[in-house]
């Protein structure tokens, strides 16, 4: 029941938000790259990397595409500027096999921010929240073959953990160096460091699908980490920064802010050789990220690359992403590759999909958590879905949608799963609907 309040709790946040930022005809970020706009062209970006990092659209410090469309309200008052962006789905969940479950539960997050500029520098402000702690009652919610992180102490397998309340409290100053050279510094109790893609909530290539990637911890499941320093030098379309931070990942209490001795590093470099690319090669030495395994600590690499194309009443996002961990205590590999992609199209429909082929550990069948992880196989995930928005609440884009995933699964979890699982979700999505210029 109280999973349920707050749930309507935030759509009515979220409608508020929007209602005033109708009200008050705020405009979107880049309104050049109106989603809703029926002339869009192929392509077309006035808009540099350095003004997109400037910008701080994305979590973190990641960069994306300068032609992708970020429907974020923003007001402007005096030398300040304010943005809101912000997401919720409201899901069910049906799978089947005889590890199958069901469930209904809400995803969300809002991301306030407020910037400044001084002269040739900008100081940005950002937080983002998350009420999933409330609204993924149980500590996880259903997927079938996805693990990582604990609830009830216990590792958690065929459910994805839900995202800490605090998910990022961020200062960032950028400071230009000429006009193609830009210094960034970012420092967060919580938040993001320089490692892998923006993370799979905020990408537009996933945008419409309501489930986390089985990948999620060989590739950016340090989106939310502690006591985060990131300094970056950014020139013309060249991005190198490093990061340090707090390795261990967040304790299944989600309320509260962890905090821990800066033990961690990593290091990305992103290039966008045009509007509609970009691409990322990231290296890190993650510091026992896990609870159930304290004294293993990970090399993680991933790389991937982001195309992303407005056409016409639409946009087309798409990514393909490879992650890899490796255990320092017993040289165990596991890898995740992933492909991913969203096409808005007539301006109200969304038309999706998402393939994955990824390691699974012992964790996913273990009894006794303190048995030695080791690779049991490699599980093949299809994902396709169909969304469209619908008048149903002033101020608000909101959509319904159905998603099915369809796995293979190796021969020795074909005992414990059957040879052909598979799940189906139907939701309820929302996000606030801006004023646009053109």
């Amino acid at each position: 029941m109280f999973g349920r309040i707050v749930t309507a709790i935030i759509f009515v946040l979220l409608y508020v938000f929007s209602a005033i930022a109708q009200e008050r005809q705020l405009v979107s970020e880049k309104a050049h790259h109106d989603m809703d706009a029926d002339h869009s062209h192929a392509g077309e970006s006035t808009e540099t990397f350095l003004d997109q990092i400037e910008t701080h659209t994305a979590s973190g410090t990641s960069g994306e595409p300068n032609s992708t469309p970020a429907p974020m309200l923003m007001l402007r008052k005096g030398d300040w500027t304010f943005m809101f962006h912000g997401q919720a789905f409201l899901t069910l969940q049906e799978q089947s096999g005889a590890r199958g479950s069901d469930k209904l539960f809400s995803t969300n997050w809002i991301m306030p921010m407020a910037q400044r500029k001084f002269g040739s520098s900008t100081l940005t402000f950002r937080t983002m929240l998350s009420f999933d702690p409330a609204t993924v009652t149980g500590r996880f919610y259903p997927e079938l073959f996805q693990q990582g992180e604990t609830a009830f102490g216990k590792p958690i397998v065929d459910g994805q953990h839900p995202h800490d309340f605090l998910m990022e409290i961020a200062a960032l100053f950028d400071t230009r160096i000429g006009e193609r050279t830009l210094l960034s510094v970012y420092a967060a109790p919580v938040g993001d460091p320089a490692m892998g893609p923006l993370a799979y909530a905020h990408r537009p290539s996933a945008s419409e699908d309501p489930l986390s990637p089985l990948g999620h911890h060989l590739a950016d499941s340090t989106h939310i980490a502690d006591d985060v320093v990131t300094l970056g030098i950014t020139h013309r379309a060249i991005r190198l920064e490093a990061s340090g931070f707090h390795g261990r990942e967040p304790d299944e209490h989600r309320w509260d802010l962890d905090t821990g001795k800066i033990d961690s590093w990593s290091g990305r470099l992103t290039v966008t050789p045009g509007a509609n690319w970009s691409g990322q090669y990231s290296f890190a030495h993650l510091t026992s990220p896990e609870e159930l395994h304290p004294a293993e600590d990970v090399l993680r690499m991933t790389a991937s690359i982001s195309y992303n194309r407005p056409v016409a009443a639409g946009n087309w996002a798409s990514l393909v992403l490879w992650g890899r961990n490796r255990s320092l205590s017993n040289g165990v590999v596991s890898n995740s590759y992933l492909a991913e992609s969203t096409l808005r199209f007539k301006t109200s429909n969304y038309f999706w999909g998402r393939i994955e082929n990824v390691d699974r550990t012992s964790d996913l069948l273990a009894t006794n958590t303190n048995a030695e992880e080791h690779v049991i196989g490699r599980v093949q995930a299809w994902s396709i879905g169909y969304g469209h928005d619908i008048r149903m609440v002033p101020h608000l884009q909101t959509a319904l949608g159905a998603q099915a995933t369809f796995y293979a699964v190796p021969d020795g979890l074909k005992p414990a799963y059957g040879s052909h699982p598979a799940g189906v979700v139907i939701f309820l999505r929302v996000r606030p609907k801006g004023m646009h210029h053109h």
